[in-house]
């Protein structure tokens, strides 16, 4: 009755966010119309008063709606976590239901600047993109038709001049409206990107589009305006710096921030240079506060303010959670060094954390950098391991060959000195446990996402009821050499489970492309080393910031924070903007109001976020002491089991000297009524991949391209 009830109201809170999700977006439909500006004008006239001025309908209409969508989102998903051990194998009308779903996230596009693009996500750009057109026409056409040559010709300038300087202005407003999405992908911890299935890493493709599409109309505005003022022989605007009116310079350097941080960020500079990209990005906070600044002058200042806040306030609550997370050092256990140059770390685990298979975590080590977090995939499963995490890194960059060889000298440390922010994951990545059978393919050190969700399966095989059926799994690993067949080890645990294999049906093709099955390298033994740490009394275990009712307590800071923001907002304009503005002849500068905002704003979001995450720091350190008086790693047996490790090797198909066929071993799986295609990887084996499953080959087919962080 109580699973009943729950699922109930997550019917009724996911119906009630989709209402409200329907009405935002329609609001930025009629926005650039002249219908919105007559129901503005109402609404200003309704709301306005001595205590939020004209900002209370930019608050009401676009701010409000994404918190209040935000807090209910964070209800959702507690009430999911309730109830996600109770579901079963969806069967029947939800299985075709997911069919119909399966259909339209197959691959459309497999190839081209946007990579691997699923229908849905293709249908939902586009929509953008016509929303971004829309904007622009109506906004060109309400401005053009109220010119002519001698209008312009009043105004001291010619008709093309009129209509360029029109052209600027508008494609910095509809710059404005893409940017205001800029920041919804890249809050790891937003409650939002979950409701739809997603996750902050693989959101990260959306914020590159954004970012491309936000800095070309910010690029269009400022050249716009450099050709207006050279034409009018007024190109000492570009040195204009007015509190009142536009602040050209500001503009001008938000437009430089914003255009080393897009040269920076390309796949090139990424790959090869990444602490040049690392560090240049961290020119947002420049970017932003100038963008504050120009916009914060001119007419539209305070209207543009609210239509980028509730993005920037989500973005800014992860971001001080995260600055929180990352203050506490964690308890390092132990490290597994492979042949192949690659380790996995072990971290103590508050047994409260739970995550999902396929989750990320950033890791920052202060002796290599303190000012680097990288990404990596988490391989422990939260239910099979409870008091441990681990990760794996491979070491092909700067920052994780000196990691690698910190650990592997001669005269290894016996302590390190790690942070750690997240785990990041989305609740349904176990979504693809409905298929009868599962293909996984991967290349090189992609096969670590898999790591965790085999370990699911060992789990779910151990626990599940007996008439339960997992799904059948087969795993096509490629590697280059056999020093990284080692990387299949990781697919168990570092210490033995004590689990029941025997109805997992998993089979493993290992693939080594570069050598043969007599060469000297193969005929080496690789043996691997495991390096185990003394613990620090000062270190605690990695835990969830919030702990384990963390969706609840976001809820509270989210919507706590913005209650504090509107009452000193009133009280502030009530009785020191109001009385400047009404009872002199002044009128207080908007850029002056946007940043006291901006400051209002992140000092209740810290006032929150600190006493959140002290209440249930207190928590987190009784935790702490119970996993110190009976963990893992202070027992004497520290060897694997030998059993589940007999029961792998015995999986695992070991091919020499060749590359699978890819496409001929997806079609022999097709006996089964549906099967997921999972690929991890290089670029163009995922490409591969998608391209075979959307080829129309077979229909029951269902690709998914994992994203991965080594």
């Amino acid at each position: 009755m109580e699973v009943v009830t729950t699922r109930l109201a997550r019917a009724v809170i996911g119906l009630l966010i989709g209402v409200v999700f329907a009405g935002w977006m329609l609001l930025w439909v009629i926005y650039p119309t002249s219908y919105y500006m007559k129901w503005q004008v109402m609404i200003t006239a309704r709301v306005d008063s001595t205590y939020f001025g004209t900002e209370g309908a930019d608050l009401l209409t676009f701010v409000l709606p994404v918190l209040f969508m935000s807090v209910l989102g964070c209800i959702y998903l507690h009430l999911g976590k309730n109830i996600k051990s109770c579901q079963k194998k969806s069967t029947g009308a939800k299985s075709r239901a997911n069919s119909l779903l399966s259909l339209w996230r197959r691959p459309v596009l497999v190839k081209g600047p946007l990579g691997i693009v699923s229908g849905i996500e293709l249908t939902f750009f586009a929509m953008f993109l016509a929303l971004l057109v829309w904007a622009l026409t109506m906004y060109l056409h309400s401005s053009y038709a109220k010119m002519n040559a001698t209008s312009a010709h009043h105004q001291g300038e010619k008709l093309w001049e009129a209509k360029l300087e029109s052209a600027g202005l508008r494609l910095g407003l509809v710059g404005t409206i893409c940017f205001s999405f800029l920041f919804f992908p890249v809050t790891r911890g937003s409650s939002l990107l979950p409701l739809v299935g997603l996750t902050s890493e693989a959101s990260v493709k959306y914020h590159i589009w954004l970012g491309h599409i936000v800095m070309a109309l910010f690029t269009a505005h400022g050249l716009c305006y450099i050709v207006y003022w050279a034409a009018k022989k007024q190109i000492s605007q570009m040195l204009k710096w007015d509190m009142i009116g536009v602040s050209n310079v500001a503009g001008e350097l938000a437009l430089i921030c914003g255009l080393l941080m897009w040269v920076t960020s390309s796949g090139r500079v990424r790959r090869k240079m990444f602490e040049v990209f690392y560090y240049t990005h961290h020119l947002y906070f420049l970017f932003f506060f100038f963008f504050i600044v120009h916009v914060g002058t001119s007419f539209y200042g305070l209207a543009i303010f609210g239509l980028i806040l509730p993005g920037i306030y989500l973005f800014l609550v992860d971001r001080c959670l995260r600055f929180l997370q990352s203050r506490q050092r964690v308890r390092l256990l132990a490290a597994r060094l492979l042949p192949c140059e690659t380790l996995e770390l072990s971290f103590s685990k508050s047994p409260g954390l739970s995550y999902s298979p396929t989750s990320i975590m950033f890791v920052n080590v202060p002796s290599i950098s303190r000012l680097q977090w990288h990404p990596f995939t988490v391989t422990s499963n939260s239910s099979l391991e409870q008091d441990k995490l681990s990760v794996v890194i491979k070491s092909e960059g700067i920052w994780s060959q000196k990691l690698y060889q910190i650990l592997s000298s001669p005269s290894p440390v016996d302590h390190l000195d790690v942070s750690v922010e997240g785990p990041y994951g989305s609740p349904s990545s176990t979504n693809f446990f409905r298929h009868d059978k599962l293909v996984m393919v991967s290349g090189g050190s992609g096969i670590t996402p898999f790591i965790s969700i085999i370990r699911e399966l060992i789990f779910q095989s151990s626990t599940l009821e007996q008439q339960a059926v997992l799904p059948q799994v087969q795993l096509v690993c490629i590697f280059r050499n056999s020093k990284q067949l080692s990387m299949t080890d990781l697919l168990l645990p570092l210490a033995g489970t004590g689990c029941d294999m025997s109805r997992l049906r998993l089979l493993i093709d290992a693939y080594v492309t570069r050598e043969g099955p007599n060469s000297e390298n193969n005929k080496q033994k690789h043996l691997q080393r495991t390096l185990w740490f003394k613990t620090n009394p000062c270190h605690a275990p990695v835990s969830a910031v919030l702990g384990p009712n963390g969706w609840l307590w976001l809820s509270a800071i989210i919507s706590s924070s913005f209650v504090m923001f509107l009452i000193l907002l009133g009280i502030t304009t009530r009785y020191y903007f109001y009385p400047i503005d009404h009872d002199t002849n002044m009128i207080f500068p908007h850029i002056s109001r946007s940043l006291l905002n901006m400051l209002f704003i992140c000092l209740f979001i810290a006032v929150a976020s600190i006493a959140a995450v002290l209440w249930n720091k207190k928590r987190s350190a009784m935790e702490a002491m119970v996993i110190e008086d009976g963990s893992w790693f202070n027992n004497g047996d520290r060897e694997l089991e030998s059993q589940p490790h007999q029961s792998l090797s015995q999986s695992i198909r070991v091919h020499y000297g060749k590359r699978p066929d890819i496409e001929k071993i997806l079609l022999a799986s097709c006996d089964e009524s549906s099967v997921g295609v999972l690929a991890s990887g290089p670029k163009g084996m995922r490409q591969r991949v998608a391209a075979i499953c959307s080829a129309g080959l077979a229909d029951n087919l269902h690709f998914e391209s994992i994203s991965f962080s080594w």
